[in-house]
């Protein structure tokens, strides 16, 4: 029988290394929530494939949310509860917010044929080129498409405003399009949020209570262009989750929302002045690598132009502030932690377990 007071939901990703080594001592915090029977779900844009392995090595038998957010897979028996629309991946019970496959293959391939755009498919590469383009061995790249949701692409020589005139459509079509490393996601209705939701629901039922929903969330870039409740990637889980705790790569030494109603991105020079609500573009360029560049001159010029133009409406949130007496300890007011503190899982820890949940 499930007994938890309270679940978290933590962004995987930043935790494992592309060949799946295990980083920032993750480990421990699952050991240490296993401890205290919170279970910890893991929220990822991998596939159950890709996932799998690091699952075992680290004994993680809870549910988790992938693709994402495309969605929800629950272990064999880990629920005794009936509940309505699932489907069976695998050895899986998946609880789907999007569409399953091929229904983002044939959208995908309706839009670019509309918009007259080049893309390349991951679908579409040989093992060569798969493995040239993830920098994986051909076994472990071949695990990143198969997928049950969501369809991975680059951009062939696109423009920026081309790569917004296509995320725009994509958004008037309902579609799903999301930054994911090097590459883009494209899926028919996949919705973070909804599957936290969907999931803390069922905790819900089967403790017959509220379950505290907790966000441990590190940014998908080391720096915050806006607070991070504005940011489209982390909005979902600060509005399913009841409390996030914002993990950082560096200290968070930026002021808040200044007087004027201007915001500085870098903590050193004030960025033009904003009314809230205000639409301003953001450019997010990859993590790593360069898209395509072994299959072509086409794909080179994807690589150049991996980086996207992304117009947002921005909510003045002020950023958390770090306390003056507890600098480079990696302690935060407002939940927000040094991702590379040495104490950062104790520090964690001890601001979950002190919160009160509701019951």
């Amino acid at each position: 029988m499930i007994r938890r007071t309270q679940t978290i939901y933590v962004t995987a990703d930043p935790f494992f290394s592309r060949r799946g080594n295990v980083v920032h001592n993750f480990g421990e915090l699952l050991e240490r929530l296993a401890e205290l029977e919170f279970p910890c779900v893991w929220l990822t844009s991998m596939t159950r494939f890709q996932i799998d392995e690091p699952r075992r090595r680290l004994g993680h038998g809870e549910p988790f949310i992938a693709e994402s957010g495309s969605g929800v897979y629950l272990p064999e028996d880990y629920f005794h509860l009936k509940w309505g629309n699932t489907i069976r991946l695998g050895r899986y019970t998946v609880i789907p917010v999007a569409k399953p496959q091929p229904a983002a293959k044939d959208a995908l391939d309706e839009l670019v044929s509309d918009l007259d755009i080049s893309i390349v498919t991951l679908r579409s590469l040989s093992h060569r080129e798969l493995s040239q383009n993830t920098g994986l061995p051909a076994n472990e790249a071949e695990q990143i498409r198969q997928r049950d949701f969501d369809e991975l692409f680059f951009f062939a020589g696109a423009t920026d405003i081309e790569i917004a005139g296509f995320a725009a459509e994509a958004k008037n079509r309902g579609l799903s399009l999301q930054s994911v490393g090097q590459f883009w996601s494209l899926s028919v209705g996949a919705d973070l949020g909804k599957c936290i939701r969907e999931l803390g629901g069922l905790y819900d039922r089967s403790l017959k209570y509220h379950a505290m929903r907790i966000g441990l969330v590190v940014p998908p870039t080391t720096g915050l262009a806006n607070p991070p409740k504005s940011d489209p990637r982390l909005k979902p889980i600060y509005s399913a989750c009841d409390r996030t705790l914002l993990l950082t790569e560096r200290p968070l030494d930026a002021p808040a929302a200044s007087p004027a109603g201007t915001v500085s991105s870098n903590g050193d020079e004030p960025a033009e002045e904003m009314e809230s609500g205000e639409e301003i573009e953001l450019t997010e360029s990859p993590e790593s690598g360069e898209p395509g560049k072994e299959i072509g001159e086409e794909a080179d010029a994807g690589g150049q132009s991996a980086g996207s133009v992304e117009t947002v409406s921005v909510e003045m949130v002020e950023y958390p502030r770090l306390r003056p007496d507890l600098a480079g300890r990696g302690s935060y007011i407002k939940d927000a932690f040094h991702l590379h503190a040495p104490d950062l899982w104790e520090t964690v820890l001890a601001s979950i377990v002190e919160h009160k949940p509701r019951k």
